[in-house]
């Protein structure tokens, strides 16, 4: 599903952020920057239980994720899919992968008690890119 061509945005070295578009409550579109993973089948991605993105996606499971090659701005991937997933994270195990891949620190700094930690696994449906 990934075009080879644009497989490396999808690489652990690479610190691309995804721009995650979402639906609201009254079809309008919401989209903000994550830190991401891919496992080979899905782009996984942090929330918190609390997040609009997180209501919009276990309300409407359609997503599309822009990845943008932080090394050339006119290159990018868009890969638009479906939550197939929500695994919970009450250990912030996932989103502290994450920050030692983006901001190299072992454990996710900005952790608040009470905060519901969860994993967006989006299942690719199609792709397209540019560059």
């Amino acid at each position: 599903m990934i075009p080879d061509s644009h497989a490396d945005l999808l690489d652990w070295d690479t610190k691309a952020f995804a721009h995650v578009a979402s639906l609201g409550p009254s079809g309008e579109p919401q989209s903000s920057p994550v830190w991401f993973d891919w496992d080979g089948t899905h782009i996984r991605f942090s929330l918190t239980k609390t997040r609009q993105k997180y209501r919009n996606l276990t309300e409407d499971p359609r997503v599309s994720l822009s990845i943008l090659d932080p090394s050339n701005a006119y290159r990018y991937l868009e890969v638009r899919g479906e939550l197939d997933r929500v695994d919970e994270d009450p250990d912030i195990d996932f989103i502290s992968r994450l920050a030692k891949k983006y901001i190299d620190k072992d454990r996710y700094p900005w952790h608040r008690e009470g905060d519901e930690r969860v994993v967006m696994n989006i299942g690719p449906v199609k792709t397209s890119g540019m560059g």
